[in-house]
């Protein structure tokens, strides 16, 4: 299965160079079966709006995850519900607009789950991002057999502690 994930898409140039150059990947490697990105930063550097997640998604982008900049453009609250390939961290309080993750289809329809998670360290908005994932992935498993975390986070160390708490249980975990 070939799944690209885009790092933090930042502002206007970050959503250019999507349109530019993910076209130009898709034919020179012959497709891809899911294209992720983090796009918490497209709207100026921070946050999202709904507009721009329909334009990232008519560059190509199938689903994207979000991190702590998620509310910065405030509309935006308002507005995730009515963008379904957007998820939020899942370690988000209860109330928060959204979901944290999703489970779709890829090119060669196989059911692939995405986790969307905050860090712990300096993000005190997020409950404990271990705690989340060991609740939420077995749940995710039953409809998925392939499981990808976007653990948004600042500290490298919370970034590689988590990769190898889900050694074995997840099968691509990417640090934005």
């Amino acid at each position: 299965m070939r799944i690209v994930f885009i790092g933090d898409i930042v502002g206007k140039p970050g959503r250019r160079a999507v349109k530019e150059l993910l076209p130009a990947l898709r034919e020179r490697h012959g497709g891809f079966d899911l294209v992720i990105a983090n796009a918490e930063n497209a709207a100026g550097g921070n946050g999202i709006t709904a507009a721009i997640a329909s334009e990232l998604t008519d560059a190509g982008i199938d689903l994207m995850t979000m991190g702590n900049h998620v509310w910065d453009q405030k509309e935006f609250a308002d507005e995730i519900a009515d963008v379904p390939n957007v998820i939020r961290p899942a370690n988000l309080p209860k109330a928060a607009p959204g979901r944290g993750w999703a489970v779709t289809q890829s090119a060669a329809g196989v059911p692939v789950a995405v986790l969307n998670l905050g860090g712990g360290i300096f993000f005190n908005q997020y409950h404990n991002p271990f705690e989340a994932a060991e609740d939420i992935i077995p749940k995710l498993r039953e409809s998925a057999n392939v499981v990808v975390l976007d653990f948004h986070a600042e500290a490298t160390s919370e970034k590689i502690a988590m990769g190898r708490f889900l050694d074995g249980k997840a099968s691509l975990v990417v640090g934005t």
